[in-house]
């Protein structure tokens, strides 16, 4: 019986059936940046570091990942030693080794290599973080005509910043230096969480394609006047909340984005 397909499949599948789209393609390594991957190992993990199995190919060596912990245990036809990462965290142990990705390997119509220098972009592109400037908002104003694919973007990366702010507005945003742009506004984020939410927004525009795209990011109280200015002309992202959890859960290896399984 054949498995519905993945958030990455559909992605794969987009990115094949367009191979002129760039967007396509951004969108595709996107997905891969933020799924969750489970990555093949040659043993089990003793907790502080993992050694990845590496698959020698013509194209150069490879290290095997899968979106289903069920495809994985279908490519070996049984049990096997492997870490649940994010693949951000997979592509940033592997940047610079030489060593790509074969994900989904066995599952037909969804399999695809990715070279080292795939791998070493997409790294190199994650890595990038917004430039920290401090100017006061004079006016804010609708954000007018939004391309569609950053409003999708948008609304995927907080999506999965659930619990780090209560929601955010998009607007148009002037300043007093008499800069015009457009602002996102978090609304009582997370003490901590700016940083996060900052290179989530910075992604959701990398990852559109937008080649002359900015976005100004800002953090308010609800309390703040130009939070009720945002309410009237912004246009409102809703943030989920944190799930309940009714007992502590022990991380697998490697599942703390502070502290990344070393690589041997």
């Amino acid at each position: 019986m054949s498995e519905d397909p993945t958030i990455l499949d559909q992605a794969r599948r987009a990115m094949e059936a367009s191979p002129d789209d760039a967007g396509a393609r951004l969108r595709f390594y996107e997905r891969l940046a933020d799924g969750e991957l489970f990555l093949l190992l040659e043993s089990e993990s003793d907790g502080d570091s993992i050694t990845p199995q590496v698959f020698p190919m013509d194209a150069g060596n490879v290290v095997l990942v899968f979106d289903r912990e069920e495809r994985l245990a279908a490519f070996l036809g049984g049990p096997a030693h492997f870490a649940a990462l994010s693949g951000r965290h997979v592509v940033r142990m592997l940047a610079g080794q030489g060593i790509g990705l074969g994900v989904n390997f066995g599952v037909e119509g969804v399999e695809i290599a990715i070279p080292a220098e795939a791998v070493d972009w997409l790294a190199e592109t994650l890595a990038h973080r917004p430039e920290v400037a401090e100017e006061i908002p004079r006016e804010v104003s609708s954000p007018g005509e939004v391309p569609e694919r950053l409003l999708i973007g948008l609304d995927a990366k907080l999506a999965g910043a659930a619990g780090l702010a209560r929601f955010a507005y998009l607007a148009g945003v002037s300043y007093d230096s008499g800069r015009r742009g457009h602002l996102l506004a978090f609304i009582d984020a997370l003490p901590g969480a700016e940083d996060s939410l900052a290179l989530a927004a910075g992604e959701a525009l990398t990852f559109s394609g937008l080649e002359a795209g900015e976005i100004d990011v800002a953090f308010f109280a609800a309390s703040d006047a130009i939070a009720g200015r945002l309410a009237k002309v912004g246009l409102r992202f809703d943030l989920p909340d944190l799930p309940r959890q009714e007992m502590t859960e022990v991380k697998a290896p490697g599942m703390d984005p502070d502290e990344p399984p070393i690589l041997h």
